[in-house]
């Protein structure tokens, strides 16, 4: 008989090994400049075939093999969180369709296909955020799944739209610009905003931390937000006949919306999702500034270290019995020595410290960014930005590593090993996979010629940074009296500028108000009266009609049936 985790061990291998091999071959395709476009023809009659069409080029296979060495870490991690969970089997095949999905996204070169993945990714992220069954489950799992609807309803759009221009591979249609591109390009963005969780959808990225931890690692590293960026990345030479300001500041200001609330807030994981929801931002800006190969290679960069910080998050959450408040953690390097080191790796690849792994991507991208010739805002708002990254980093450190010892006396404190050897995989490509990548993709190395000012303002930024992270930990500036003195600014800045009020009971509590007004008059009024109620026994004689039918509709149609035999014998 299986044991009964040789299930997540046996998956875990699997993915590991397909990964590695995609990556190779990946890295082989982009060397020789190679892309393999396949047809698969499913069903063909009377002329008419069904076919399924794959695009296998460097982009496609580096990412399907980051996607599944990280889904294999986070897999094998599951086998010891989720141990003592009854429905585990359950929750593997899950996260299992939800990997298979994203590979399906990737690999098609066709809005058709896409929207297969692009479903399968929304719906069974829904299955996963109210996989613990509660209130707030089930409502952050009806705020993702209808925010990410819009997306889906744009790429229907999309594929309507295409039936006029004779194929749905939008490759197709790259390297040509006309009038209506700019309808197809707009609904795309859409799209992609409803996925990565851009202004005015940033609300159910927080919200969809209800998820088990591992799954909130791999949502918020490889998979469902980093679809959206993806499928911009794959129309990014249509976007670069398009004027992208506005869509470009949204972006802006999502990475600095995300990077002020993460500094005012007490939640370990609402922390860590609202530092994905500024890398994101960050991506998508770069994206629209016309850099689409800097974005993608933030984006692996960022998925290495992003799914290290959410394991790590998880032991720490784990340890404390479920307490995520980060004022009753401290003092943590005494009893999770391994994991704290993996928290910083992670944390410090996010900050881009020099020769980590964040820092081959951020460095680059502030560069180009620099050099691109934008305004003063958008140099303004990248940096601080940068700024507040680092400043969140190193107060979630401050408070987890180095504050007074604040946990309760029940907290039972031990490393797992299955837990400990799947981050050992992650901090190795937190450490060195930004080298690695920057040296496959930018074989020839990218010059930006800058004066030296310019050239050392993001480390300027970077440590600037840190020291004011340390400082209001250290003085309590975001503690209670300050929080209360300037109480609009905070909550304001705190809760992403309303937007989760704004997503939800602002949106439809004015329809709640007409259904009650409508039940109180129709269901509950006169129609309760008159129809149910009646004198005449007219509905419960229906009813009963009904019943009799519904029982035994087997003996009725067989009577019928004997009937109409003997009518048409005569």
């Amino acid at each position: 008989m299986l044991n009964k985790f040789s299930v997540y061990l046996l998956g875990s291998l699997s993915l590991f090994f397909l990964g590695v091999s995609s990556f190779l071959v990946g890295s082989f395709f982009l060397v020789w400049d190679y892309v393999i476009f396949m047809d698969w023809e499913i069903l063909s009659m009377n002329g008419c075939s069904i076919t399924m069409t794959f695009l296998f080029d460097w982009i496609s296979l580096v990412f399907v093999g980051c996607v599944f060495v990280i889904s294999s870490m986070v897999i094998y991690y599951s086998e010891s969180y989720m141990g003592s969970d009854v429905d585990r089997v359950r929750f593997y095949f899950l996260v299992f369709l939800f990997v298979m999905s994203m590979m399906m996204m990737i690999v098609s070169p066709n809005l058709m296909s896409i929207l297969i993945g692009w479903d399968g990714l929304g719906l069974v992220s829904y299955c996963l955020v109210i996989y613990f069954q509660n209130y707030k489950s089930y409502s952050a799992g009806m705020l993702t799944i209808l925010t990410n609807r819009v997306g889906d309803v744009a790429i229907l759009l999309s594929i309507a739209w295409m039936l006029n221009f004779g194929s749905w591979h939008y490759i197709f249609y790259m390297g040509m610009w006309d009038y209506w591109e700019f309808y197809l390009i707009s609904l795309i963005v859409l799209a992609g905003f409803t996925s990565s969780a851009q202004i005015p959808f940033s609300s159910w990225l927080p919200a969809a931390m209800a998820a088990p931890t591992p799954v909130s690692s791999l949502v918020h590293s490889s998979t469902l937000v980093t679809a959206g960026v993806y499928l911009l990345i794959r129309f990014s030479e249509m976007l670069s006949n398009f004027n992208c300001s506005f869509i470009l500041a949204l972006s802006m200001m999502t990475m600095f919306m995300a990077g002020l609330g993460a500094n005012l807030e007490f939640d370990l994981s609402s922390i860590i999702a609202l530092s994905t929801l500024s890398q994101l931002g960050l991506m998508m800006s770069i994206l629209f500034l016309g850099y689409p190969i800097l974005s993608f290679l933030h984006l692996l960069t960022h998925a290495f270290f992003k799914a290290l910080l959410f394991l790590c998050a998880g032991v720490m959450i784990h340890c404390m019995n479920d307490s995520q408040d980060i004022r009753y953690m401290g003092a943590m390097t005494s009893y999770l020595p391994f994991t704290c080191t993996c928290f910083c790796i992670s944390n410090m690849s996010l900050c881009g410290l020099p020769f980590m792994s964040g820092f081959y991507s951020k460095d680059l991208i502030l560069e180009a960014m620099t050099g691109s010739g934008y305004n003063f805002f958008v140099f303004l708002i990248f940096f601080v930005s940068i700024g507040l990254t680092v400043s969140y980093t190193f107060r979630v450190i401050y408070y987890v590593m180095f504050y007074n010892v604040n946990m309760h006396v029940c907290h039972g404190y031990g490393e797992d090993s299955i837990m400990m050897k799947s981050m050992i995989v992650l901090a190795l490509l937190a450490i060195s996979g930004g080298s690695m990548l920057s040296w496959l993709i930018f074989s020839v190395p990218e010059l930006f010629v800058l004066p030296l000012h310019l050239k050392l303002m993001p480390l300027v930024f970077i440590f600037l940074g840190g020291w004011l992270g340390y400082e209001f930990s250290s003085v309590n500036l975001g503690e209670f009296p300050l929080s209360l003195r300037f109480y609009f600014i905070s909550f304001f800045s705190g809760s992403m500028w309303f937007m989760p009020y704004f997503s939800t009971f602002m949106l439809y509590g004015k329809s709640f108000y007409l259904s009650k007004m409508y039940y109180e008059v129709m269901d509950g009024g006169w129609g309760e009266y008159v129809v149910s109620s009646s004198p005449l026994l007219f509905t419960s004689s229906l009813s009963k009609l009904m019943n009799y039918y519904q029982f035994n509709n087997v003996k009725i149609y067989m009577m019928v049936f004997v009937l109409i035999f003997i009518f048409s014998l005569i």
